[in-house]
């Protein structure tokens, strides 16, 4: 049978392209074919190959999918080593995870906020014997890619390179150089100081960016999260090279570190370079625990004018710790209100049956201290409190209600089904387990996860939100160009003893399609992501 000139013509350029993908992904060949050896192919292989893809569809709808074997490595220093072995790559992982982020800035000196950014981003401008330049074209000509970053909780650095120890090795000793040599000059700080004050700046205009910082400083005061991690305009003038310096010296180091490694090596091959690593960068001790943070009380409304037709809405409180067994539970319950797009809690009633916004969402953050809960949307300023009204509202009812049966199973089905995306590719699986070396959590975490995820009842999770989450002690952040705080607190303190308001609140309002226009791409469904 041939195939008609139009037919064979798309069909070629399919199986060219799937032929393409599949040599790539065994050896990193390139194949050429002529026409002749793709009519070929055609004639004798498109029968097979359209049966083969039918048999798609008997799929099973529910899978258990394989979480990668973590292996807890016995380092000479004791230094934690997760190692995954992944021999489909020739490439290798390396992560070194520092418990040196922005929360540990004011080890350095009093109201030393963004020392930790700045040391991440001057890492890599140069040494006594390379400059910047030759530091990337180091990495460059050995195909290897080098990144250090700062967080509130950790200071990490990423190395990936080919597995080929002609490769692997000197990237690896390029790394420890750059890491017990940096100098961190005077120019290239101030290089830094200026872009980071213009950044600053833009954060004036920006009022999700505000109200995030304000956020943050409303709910930890005094605690060591409280300030951005880029630090503030005062801070960054107090930071010198010296300084910089002094925070290599007594945070980035062997017993303030754990090591996570990834990729196509043996056990040893990943031991010898833990060991190498661990022996050759500076010794130390490791940081003292965070402080516990004071938890809220009462409502604490913040207000930030600003003059604009938008009002931005923040609203949350202190919640749980990385490593706190509820974790799984509350993350159900957090996907439930406000994590799942249209069919949060949350969305549908300020969206779709109010039309107040184009999109709400909640959150939670757990961290090495106390992380929290939160919420947040904007909406036009002559619905403000209204919105607040009724968020603040479904919350207190989220709170109260059971849980329904079909709704956690949904729930459950979805984040079983995203969950293989974390640990998706090599990069994908060592952050995975640099995270979970970081929070002390057991090298098996993403098994057992999964199985929690699995078994976990309606019970459990209504058990976990009565434990954790409140609608009495809430955080308020808003953006907008007036606002009564007096009247907004009366309101909320109010509406705790009112039942069932929001089924009786007649707005007034026609269905969401009508009152607000539908943009899907701003709708964007949140994964959690288990060790992140």
């Amino acid at each position: 049978m041939r195939l008609s000139i139009f037919s064979k013509k798309h069909l070629k350029t399919s199986l060219l392209l799937i032929i393409t993908l599949s040599t790539a992904s065994l050896n990193h060949a390139e194949v050429e074919l002529d026409d002749r050896d793709t009519d070929e192919m055609i004639d004798n292989t498109v029968l097979k190959s359209y049966s083969t893809l039918q048999s798609l569809k008997n799929l099973e709808k529910k899978q258990n999918y394989q979480t990668p074997f973590v292996q807890d490595l016995e380092n000479n220093l004791k230094v934690r080593t997760l190692f995954v072995s992944a021999p489909d790559l020739p490439i290798v992982d390396i992560q070194l995870t520092f418990n040196a982020g922005s929360s540990q800035d004011e080890a350095i000196g009093k109201g030393l906020f963004g020392i930790s950014n700045m040391a991440a981003r001057l890492m890599t401008e140069g040494t006594e014997q390379y400059t910047a330049k030759q530091i990337a074209s180091t990495f460059e000509g050995l195909g290897a890619q080098f990144s250090v970053n700062a967080y509130r909780d950790m200071f990490t650095v990423r190395l990936r390179v080919l597995s080929d120890p002609d490769k692997l090795n000197p990237a690896v000793n390029m790394m420890m150089h750059i890491l017990n040599h940096a100098q961190f000059n005077p120019s290239g700080l101030n290089l830094v100081l200026n872009n980071t004050k213009i950044g600053q700046k833009q954060v004036q205009e920006n009022p999700s960016r505000m109200m995030n910082i304000r956020f943050y400083r409303a709910l930890y005061g005094q605690h060591p999260y409280a300030e951005p991690t880029t630090g503030t305009n005062g801070s960054l003038k107090k930071i010198t090279p010296e300084l910089l310096r002094t925070f290599r010296q007594k945070l980035l180091v062997a017993q303030n570190m754990n090591i996570a490694i990834t990729g196509n090596l043996s056990a040893n091959d990943a031991m010898k370079i833990s060991n190498t690593i661990s022996q050759n960068i500076t010794q130390g001790e490791a940081v003292a625990p965070l402080p516990t943070p004071e938890d809220q009380q009462d409502f604490n409304i913040h207000y930030i004018p600003f003059n604009s037709s938008q009002a931005h809405v923040m609203m949350g409180h202190l919640a749980i710790q990385r490593n706190d067994p509820d974790r799984v539970a509350l993350e159900v319950a957090n996907q439930i209100f406000g994590g799942s797009g249209f069919n949060s809690v949350l969305m549908k009633e300020l969206r779709v049956k109010r039309g107040y916004t184009y999109g709400a969402y909640s959150s939670l953050v757990s961290t090495l201290s106390q992380g929290f809960f939160s919420l947040s949307y904007s909406t036009e300023e002559k619905q403000l409190i209204d919105s607040i009204q009724v968020a603040h509202q479904a919350l207190r009812d989220f709170v109260k209600k059971p849980i329904q049966k079909k709704q956690l199973e949904e729930t459950k089905e979805g984040l079983l089904r995203s969950f293989p995306m974390t640990f998706s590719s090599n990069a994908n699986i060592n952050a995975q387990i640099a995270a979970i070396g970081f929070y002390q959590l057991p090298a098996d975490y993403l098994n057992q996860y999964q199985k929690q995820l699995s078994s976990i009842t309606a019970k459990q999770v209504q058990t976990a939100i009565q434990k954790h989450l409140r609608a009495d002690r809430l955080t308020l952040v808003v953006v907008a160009p007036t606002l009564d705080q007096v009247a907004l607190k009366e309101m909320l303190i109010n509406d705790l003893e009112v039942p069932n308001q929001l089924e009786n609140k007649d707005l007034n309002l026609k269905p969401d399609t009508q009152t607000m226009p539908d943009i899907p791409a701003l709708i964007i469904k949140k994964t959690i992501r288990p060790a992140s």
